[in-house]
């Protein structure tokens, strides 16, 4: 008997575990991309803004690709920006976090990028 419980406590460990796997996205895949030169102190720092997007998927099947569910995640943070006349969003970094649980996986990308102002 006490075997038998050693294993049911051991079985219900390893089903009650997940894995969770996160990586920063070090390719730029930024759509918008406009060149600005920043050598002169001619803006100033605003604030910080994020985005996020996030996809489910059973045995593997369903969801968005890995590149839409970053432009999602892009696409909420320039939403949540709120740009208004010469403000722009610069050093954008896309994260991505993926949860896994036996034959579930969640998705999420998380944008980030800095709003700056330029003034005369």
């Amino acid at each position: 008997m006490k075997k038998f419980l050693i294993a049911c406590v051991a079985c219900m460990a390893l089903l009650t575990t997940s894995c969770g796997v996160s990586r920063q996205a070090t390719d730029n895949r930024n759509v918008t991309q406009t060149e600005v030169v920043l050598a002169k102190k001619n803006y100033k720092v605003v604030g910080m803004v994020t985005g996020e997007s996030s996809q489910n998927y059973w045995f593997g099947i369903g969801g968005l690709s890995k590149k839409s569910l970053g432009e999602s995640a892009m696409s909420d943070m320039y939403k949540n920006a709120n740009l208004k006349g010469s403000q722009a969003i610069i050093n954008v970094n896309v994260s991505y976090k993926n949860k896994i649980i036996l034959v579930y996986t969640g998705a999420k990308a998380i944008a980030t990028g800095t709003v700056i102002e330029f003034i005369d």
